[in-house]
Parts: structure tokens; C-alpha cells; sequence
């Protein structure tokens, strides 16, 4: 696992964990990143109350509780290993991510970090409601980790569709880039043939704005393809280590949680993809 560049100073992460081989490969890398940025860890796992099972079965559901709270000890045990501070976390809803956002809510992280399950065939271009509703509720910046991906700034990819969440996304990218001396891709889909030349016009902004930075830019503008293979594509060709995101498209909240160009390019993403909140890549103060 190649050890990340601290890209800001962000205080406090917070990881989710669901038990999973890939929950665990996440955390390994958010702590990995913590040890480099020296920030505090929160590990939450939620505990997701079905009434059914509650009425039905109340003994097996407190032996999930034991369960859970082993796994996460154990988690704790390997961070203390690292010399990262971690801190544990249980919480029981009947929706697991509206837990998620009530913890985050209270301990207000600079970076929500989430682990993310390979899939095959068509199950694969669609995360869940989890993730999808954790990205597009709260207010703070979501990192998703695939299996088997690392931590790393060296080549980041911007997607960009010219609206004003893309492009605070992308004045993120640059003040990163300016620090790790990343190299730095830009893409802008279009999708149809009327697209295109608002997507060559984003591209052409995204150039002047890293010119005047200093820093180089490569920008593509595929035609005729849906977004999220246009991303995509540009991803694996440009083997970068982290593709970044504005928060909503320019239809807004409903196009993330419908639908939705992003949660297809987490699904299909072969590296880390960061959904730009704040004003920092960690979402920093």
C-alpha cells in the first residue's frame, strides 16, 4: 500500500464500516492517510434496526450488537498499532445512512470515508442508497474507496460539466495539485451533439485557469458516449490515482440520487472518487 501525501491538514475522519473485507481495506488506507495528516479517526459502523427482526428475534439482534462492537475493538487495537488516534462508534436506525449523517452531523469531519464493494454486470453501475444518499445529503466531502484501490494525489482526473459545483471542484483540484505537484487531467462528456460545444467551452476554462496557476492540464472532451463512460474511460487511460467530482450536476440533487452520472462512475471506478462539499479536498476549516 503506497503511503499518500498528506494533501491538506484535516482534523477529524470519519470512516464507515459495514464489517466487510473492503470496509476493512478502507479504513486501512483512511488510516494510512491519517498517519500522514495526523488527524483524529472516528470508525462508525451502524446497526440497522429492522422491527421485524426486533419483535421476532430480539436475542440474535443484541448478538449483532456484540458482534459489531468486537469487530470494531479489534479495528481499534490494529489503529493503535499505527499510532493514529481512533475513536469507535455504534449506531442503530432503520436507515443506515440517515445514522451515518446524524453522526456526522455531530462530529462535524473534514472527510466522510467509505469503502466500496466490487460488483459485476449490471449491479455494478448502481452503488446503493447508502452511499448515493450519504453524497447527496451531507454537506461535507465523501471520499469512496473501491476494493483494492489506494490513497494517492499523484494523477488526479476532474470531471467537469461546467456547473458551479464542478467548478469549486475544480479550484480544489488546483490548489492540490500546486502542493503535491500532481499531474492533473480534465474531462467534459457531451453526451449529444448540442453539448458540445458548452464542453469544449469548459474545457477551454479549465485550461486558462491552470495556466495561470502555472500548473499543466490535459483536457478531453469526449462526444457521444453517457457521461460516466466518458469519466471513466478517461480514468483508465490516464491511469490516475483519483478522480474528483462536484457535488450535484447541473440538474441538482435529484439528477445524484436519480440516477445519476456519479453513482454510475463510483461503480465503475477503478480508483478513489472524491465528491467535492467544501472548500479543501479534506473539507479542512
Amino acid at each position: 500500500m503506497e503511503t499518500p501525501i498528506c494533501p491538506d491538514k484535516p482534523e477529524k475522519l470519519l470512516v464507515c464500516t459495514d464489517g466487510s473485507e473492503n470496509s476493512r481495506a478502507a479504513l486501512a488506507e483512511a488510516l494510512s492517510l491519517a498517519k500522514e495528516c495526523g488527524s483524529q479517526v472516528y470508525l462508525l459502523q451502524v446497526v440497522q434496526i429492522i422491527p421485524e427482526f426486533e419483535i421476532a428475534a430480539p436475542d440474535l439482534m443484541a448478538l449483532v450488537g456484540e458482534e459489531v462492537a468486537k469487530q470494531l475493538e479489534e479495528a481499534k487495537a490494529a489503529a493503535a498499532g499505527t499510532g493514529v488516534a481512533l475513536e469507535t462508534r455504534i449506531s442503530r436506525g432503520v436507515s443506515v445512512a440517515s445514522a451515518i449523517l446524524q453522526e456526522a452531523e455531530e462530529i462535524q469531519p473534514d472527510m466522510i470515508v467509505m469503502g466500496l464493494h466490487g460488483r459485476t454486470g449490471l449491479a455494478r453501475l448502481l452503488v446503493g442508497s447508502v452511499t448515493a444518499r450519504v453524497i447527496g445529503h451531507s454537506p461535507f466531502n465523501v471520499l469512496v474507496i473501491p476494493k483494492g484501490a489506494g490513497i494517492s494525489f499523484g494523477r488526479i482526473l476532474i470531471a467537469s460539466d461546467g456547473s458551479p459545483y464542478s467548478q469549486a471542484a475544480f479550484a480544489v483540484v488546483l490548489e492540490v495539485a500546486r502542493r503535491q505537484e500532481s499531474k492533473l487531467f480534465a474531462v467534459s462528456v457531451a453526451t449529444e451533439e448540442g453539448e458540445i460545444a458548452q464542453a469544449k467551452e469548459t474545457i477551454k476554462q479549465m485550461l486558462a485557469a491552470a495556466n495561470k496557476t502555472g500548473l499543466p492540464l490535459q483536457g478531453s472532451v469526449p462526444q457521444g458516449v453517457p457521461a460516466d463512460d466518458g469519466i471513466i474511460q478517461a480514468a483508465i487511460k490516464n491511469e490516475v490515482d483519483l478522480i474528483v467530482m462536484g457535488s450535484h450536476g447541473r440538474t441538482g440533487l435529484k439528477r445524484l440520487l436519480m440516477g445519476s452520472v456519479t453513482e454510475r462512475v463510483l461503480g465503475q471506478s477503478p480508483c478513489p472518487v472524491l465528491v467535492v462539499k467544501k472548500g479543501s479536498i479534506t473539507g479542512g476549516r
